[in-house]
């Protein structure tokens, strides 16, 4: 299982995240009712409020290696707390945990980036790459690492990528994907139709002091590979 130890990345943001923060979330887990939530919106809104203060100085400290952390608040990155339960079995009304992700163009962002996910009882977890593409996304990052396996299991094999982050993840086709053969040696990747890789940290890093740089760190050895990710839709968008 990978392991976001601690750090060496040294940061000079200072923001962390409230013990209570947490606890709301792990109170929220176990009472996901609307009455609920109307009794204790005061906690949710200084929960929150805690959660968009660590982004806005996160978003600071990424600017240093990423340049689509400039220009945007944490109020860009922050998903709502509100289920969309039309067409869900699920009913539960809230989300139990809190999300963001930083990408060019903001949380509605369709390109690879960087997420954070907040939730209590060990759930937290740091992750990156490109997510469910659509059609011609995916042709080209398929392309891409088949044209370039050497340069991407540089990155997604080496040792420190994968001590935090284990095996990229992502759902797959049971079957070869259309124009490529069963003995292609980048076949066990180019089956993914989303190549994420995922980081879980504990409730003790989240509440540490220095959870800035476990952040910072993990979204700095995400880099190389959501660029290269990135690397073939830029020449879409050029079309």
């Amino acid at each position: 299982m990978p392991t976001g130890k601690a750090t060496n990345y040294k940061t000079t943001m200072s923001a962390t995240i409230d013990k209570s923060t947490l606890q709301f979330l792990r109170d929220l887990a176990r009472n996901n009712t609307r009455e609920w939530f109307a009794e204790n919106k005061p906690r949710y809104e200084k929960a929150r409020k805690n959660y968009l203060d660590f982004l806005d100085e996160m978003l600071k400290e990424m600017a240093r290696f990423e340049p689509v952390a400039n220009a945007q608040t944490g109020k860009d990155l922050v998903f709502r707390i509100y289920r969309d339960v039309r067409f869900s079995n699920d009913k539960r009304p809230y989300k139990d945990h809190f999300g963001a992700y930083v990408a060019d163009g903001g949380r509605k962002s369709i390109l690879p980036g960087y997420y954070l996910h907040l939730a209590g009882n060990n759930n937290s977890f740091l992750a990156g790459g490109l997510w469910m593409p659509p059609a011609d996304y995916l042709k080209a990052v398929r392309q891409e690492i088949d044209y370039n396996l050497h340069e991407f299991k540089a990155i997604v094999e080496a040792t420190a990528f994968k001590k935090k982050f284990g095996d990229l993840q992502g759902e797959q086709l049971k079957t070869t994907p259309k124009g490529y053969e069963k003995e292609n040696p980048a076949i066990e990747y180019l089956r993914f139709k989303s190549w994420n890789a995922v980081m879980p940290l504990t409730d003790k890093q989240v509440l540490s002091n220095d959870f800035m740089a476990v952040v910072m760190d993990g979204f700095k050895s995400l880099k190389p590979f959501n660029d290269f990710l990135t690397a073939p839709l830029k020449e879409i968008g050029e079309d």
